[in-house]
């Protein structure tokens, strides 16, 4: 097989693969929609539809019948699987035809989709279905890349698209997807037959062919030329974006800004509910923050209904100095709070002035979207996945905006147009329908000594209740191994030396680079040394105060200084010890700092409780299965204080305490999670986990 040179898309079908799959065409168009999916500059995640058409026999009649497997509602196709389409009787999808009422009653379609199934266990059908069905071809793309949506958002898209293309194309101008829009595609095609594709007005692309690979092939030769024909006439009349007004700042001083704004931002973005951050400082995204048009371009809003629907309307420019001194937070603050009661005034305005009488209640007025000149791009949503694509999907914009006015002038989306698809009754309807948030969703928390042990299992624990994780460890090859536990964009690691001020602040300013801030601290990490008083070195000492509590205080410190910049509150959680309660033999040093840990979280607790900010422990005892302080001398040492060997250290742990109980790090975990997630009122407070020790009973 020939394989053809493309300059502006990833050519990514792999024969051998294909040849696995050739007789199975619902196989062949998933692995199309796979690789599609695999560059963003063909559609974004979960932008896009891909689709099928096969003879089946039917189950009732045992008549062979046309099938039409299509990617469901809310899917992507870059990770598609057999789960996640649809399986439609493409006969019955036309038939309703019959029955539709006009543009008023689109809505109503929706659910007649599903009297169409052939296949019971099919995802739900999205809104998309009668524009493949409407369609009498094999296999069919409906794709979102930037080239051709920025011909198709160019003042004059349809003249363009006879330029680029003569007769091989068709045009349908913008209308909401849906029933009716199958309707004009089906039109299009009669009215033009022998077109290779169809360009949607403000929206897409739809391309076809008899088989998987040639439908593949017809998308890319189509995104290739209109890519072209944009880089050939791109910054030659004019240059891009009207030329650069602004300067950015070196790569090491935009992260540096960025993390140091990063929780202003969040705070000031989390008015109605928290949100996490996402920064990105991509080379197109500065083109678009320092350039002359971005006053012009940026209030416009997007064009392509999955770019506003992830975006907002519009983004939110900050009229701040790349260079700003962000030294006094609160003084930042008060500057950039006035612009975000603007953009909260302007969305409700939109929103007034748009609503229908059975529109759905407004939304969160925050931007999503929020552009730093000389610096970068902010996004802010309720998970580092969601923020993150919403991130990419303005990059699309950009990219758009970018072709747009390189071939005429970007026109975007009319406001009513954009809010009717915004707060379309289907499109709330799918909010409704996506899972419960869990207990920790939207919270970051940074947790030392998160390469193993205790602290592993702590970042487990709050990941999978769901938190944004940040693990530090003083030994790196911990952290990485600890990583390959996570899926994407929960976790990021920080090597850190608590002892250390600098290295705190840098794990912290990581946590607000990748998150956008902190909302709990877990003080975890620690060493323990067993000696009698006379064995005991200075340096025993001095080591175990440097981690254990000078390690708290400067975590604490950082903590405090980031949660209160955001003004939401905050957790700090410090894990001691049964040792810090109880006097026992050969622990002098230990315990010792195990008792100013306990301590200082109850001075924290009175001082920071202004601020919203609660602090407590909870005290392990005898944590000996998966605990890295159990690994060399300490267990010897225990071992040794009572008169064992250390192999019957956990049986005899656990026979002390009054429910012989063996202690293990996913105990200390839900102690952790019961303090963040449930005891929202408890501040000041121990929390033992150790089976009970009457010895160390608090009170």
């Amino acid at each position: 097989m020939e394989v053809k040179a493309f300059k502006h898309v990833s050519y990514l079908w792999d024969e051998a693969k294909a040849s696995q799959l050739a007789g199975n065409e619902v196989g062949l168009f998933l692995y199309r929609s796979n690789v599609l999916g695999a560059d963003l500059r063909i559609t974004n995640y979960g932008g896009g539809n891909t689709s099928c058409k096969t003879i089946e026999k039917d189950p009732l009649t045992g008549e062979a019948v046309e099938v039409m497997w299509i990617k469901g509602s809310g899917g992507d196709i870059g990770t598609l699987t057999r789960k996640g389409i649809a399986g439609l009787y493409t006969g019955r999808l036309r038939d309703l035809k019959k029955v539709y009422r006009g543009l008023e009653y689109e809505d109503e379609m929706v659910a007649l989709f599903q009297h169409c199934l052939f296949d019971l266990n099919s995802a739900a059908p999205s809104i998309d279905t009668p524009l493949h069905g409407m369609l009498p071809f094999t296999h069919i793309d409906h794709l979102h890349p930037d080239a051709l949506i920025a011909i198709a958002a160019a003042e004059n898209g349809e003249a363009i698209t006879k330029e680029i293309w003569g007769g091989t194309m068709g045009w349908v101008p913008w209308q909401r997807p849906g029933f009716d829009l199958g309707l004009q595609l089906e039109r299009c095609l009669a009215e033009n037959p022998g077109i290779r594709g169809i360009v949607l007005g403000s929206h897409g692309l739809f391309t076809w062919g008899d088989t998987s690979y040639e439908c593949y092939l017809n998308s890319l030769e189509v995104i290739e030329q209109a890519s072209a024909f944009i880089e050939a006439r791109a910054g030659k009349t004019r240059p891009v974006f009207g030329g650069m007004v602004v300067e950015s700042l070196a790569k090491e001083a935009r992260t540096q800004q960025a993390s140091s704004l990063a929780p202003i931002l969040r705070g000031l973005c989390s008015s109605e509910q928290r949100m996490i951050g996402h920064f990105t400082d991509d080379s197109r995204v500065l083109d678009f923050v320092n350039s002359q048009d971005l006053g012009k371009l940026a209030p416009l809003g997007t064009s392509c209904p999955d770019h506003f629907l992830r975006t907002k309307i519009k983004p939110l420019v900050l009229n701040l100095q790349p260079n700003a001194d962000l030294k006094d937070p609160a003084s930042v603050k008060q500057e950039l709070e006035p612009a975000f009661r603007q953009y909260r005034e302007d969305y409700a305005a939109y929103y007034d002035q748009c609503k229908h009488p059975d529109s759905p209640a407004m939304r969160d007025p925050n931007p999503v979207v929020i552009l730093y000149p000389g610096v970068g791009m902010f996004t802010f949503a309720k998970n580092k996945q969601t923020a993150r694509v919403a991130a990419e999907f303005y990059i699309n914009a950009i990219n758009v905006m970018r072709g747009a006015e390189a071939i005429s002038s970007y026109t975007a989306l009319p406001r009513q147009e954009a809010f009717n698809i915004e707060y379309w009754l289907l499109e709330e309807a799918k909010l409704q329908r996506m899972p419960k948030e869990k207990p920790l969703s939207r919270k970051i928390a940074l947790v030392s000594g998160g390469g193993g042990g205790i602290g592993k299992a702590i970042a487990d624990k709050l990941a999978a209740e769901g938190a944004c994780v940040v693990l530090t460890d003083i030994v790196e090859e911990r952290l990485v191994e600890a990583m390959t536990t996570f899926p994407r964009d929960v976790a990021t690691y920080a090597v850190c030396d608590v002892t250390k001020s600098a290295s705190v602040e840098s794990a912290m300013e990581k946590a607000c680079l990748e998150f956008g801030g902190i909302d709990v601290v877990v003080h975890s990490a620690g060493l323990a040394i067993s000696k009698s008083l006379e064995d005991t070195s200075e340096a025993d000492w001095n080591i175990l105060q440097e981690v254990l509590v000078k390690g708290q205080f400067l975590l604490a410190k950082t903590g405090a200084s980031v949660m209160r910049m955001q003004g939401l509150g905050g957790d700090f959680i410090s894990i001691a010890s049964k040792n810090g309660l109880v006097a026992g033999p050969n622990n002098v040093g230990y315990g010792t700092a195990k008792a100013a840990q306990q301590h200082m979280t109850r001075l924290l607790a009175a001082e920071l409780a202004s601020d919203h900010i609660r602090v407590n422990t909870v005290n392990p005892d005898g944590v000996i299965i998966g605990s890295k302080i159990w690994e060399g001398a300490w267990a010897e040492g225990r071992a040794k204080a009572y008169g064992i060997s250390v192999e019957e250290l956990p049986a005899y742990y656990a026979k002390r305490n009054l429910l012989h109980a063996i202690i293990r790090p996913e105990d200390i975990a839900n102690g952790v999670f019961a303090f963040v997630a449930l005891l929202d009122k408890s501040t000041g407070n121990t929390l033992n986990v150790d089976g009970g020790v009457a010895q160390a009973f608090v009170r």
